[in-house]
This record gives C-alpha cells, structure tokens and sequence, in this order.
C-alpha cells in the first residue's frame, strides 16, 4: 500500500526539476535545493513509494518515425455495458496510445498517431469499427501540437525566468 506523505516546498523543487528534465542528475538537484544528493534520493524514494513520482521514461516524437498523423477519436457505445471489452480490444491496436473513459456525448477519448490519412482511415475503418459493441466514432484531426508538458509542479522557491 502507498504511503501518503505530505509534500513540501523542498520536493515541490525537486519535482519542478525531474519534470523539466528527468535524467538530472541527483547532485546537481541537491545544489539548486541546497541540501545534499543522499537527502535528494531519499526524498525521491519517498515520492516514488507515495506514488507520487511512478518511473521516468524517454519521449519519443511520433514525426521523427514518421506518425505525421495526430488524431482524437470519440467512441459511442452501442451499450453502456461494453467499457471494459472495448478497452481491452484497443489496447491491441498499436496506433492507439491514450484512452480516456470521458463524460458527454462520448464515452471513451481516444489518441491515435498514424503515418497519413490513408493509414487513419484504415485503422478507424477496418480495426476501431470493428470493434464489438462501438456504436459510432468521431474523428478529429490534429493541425498542430501547440504545446506538450508534465503536470505543472509549483516551484515557490524559484524566480521568474530561470
């Protein structure tokens, strides 16, 4: 069972960092937090067996494999009652990389690269429609990522601009 613990100004910092630049190193960290890099890795430690911090891991940018499509697509049930099969189903479908269980007019969100329109259609048309128990899909396009980022972590120590 995760622990609760109560997060301070000092791990609020240290998270601001790990989210700018997970592979940090834990020194450099323990200077800009002026305590020492043992204090860091166990206040790290703690976070992560809070479940505050679950892992690090690199960023792959769909474009430079040649995903030049991002697209959302709203999924209708044909019954409320098909959630945890239909997840199951997309969870195969590689092109998908998020699924989120939403509220309104659709029931699941999903994110989905592909190389062009034509492989779009192919995996709406002949993988996500097919998928018993969806009853309708809305597809929309992504012109552009605007921008991208972690969960915003307050840093209340730090000054504007650094």
């Amino acid at each position: 069972m995760m622990e609760k613990i109560q997060v301070d100004a000092i791990d609020q910092k240290i998270l601001s960092y790990l989210v700018k630049n997970a592979r940090m190193p834990f020194l450099e960290i323990a200077r800009e937090c002026g305590i020492s890099g043992a204090a860091i890795h166990q206040r790290v430690k703690k976070m992560e067996e809070a479940g505050i911090i679950v892992g690090s891991r690199m960023v792959v940018k769909p474009k430079a494999l040649g995903y030049d499509v991002c697209a959302f697509v709203g999924i209708q049930f044909s019954m409320a009652n098909q959630y945890e099969g239909v997840v199951e189903e997309l969870k195969v479908i590689p092109e998908v990389v998020e699924c989120h269980f939403i509220t309104g007019a659709f029931a699941l969100l999903l994110k989905i690269y592909c190389r062009d329109n034509e492989h779009l259609m192919e995996v709406l048309v002949n993988t996500i429609q097919n998928i018993p128990g969806i009853l309708n899909t809305e597809t929309f396009i992504s012109l552009d990522q605007a921008f991208e980022r972690q969960v915003y972590v307050k840093d209340k120590t730090m000054r504007k601009g650094k």
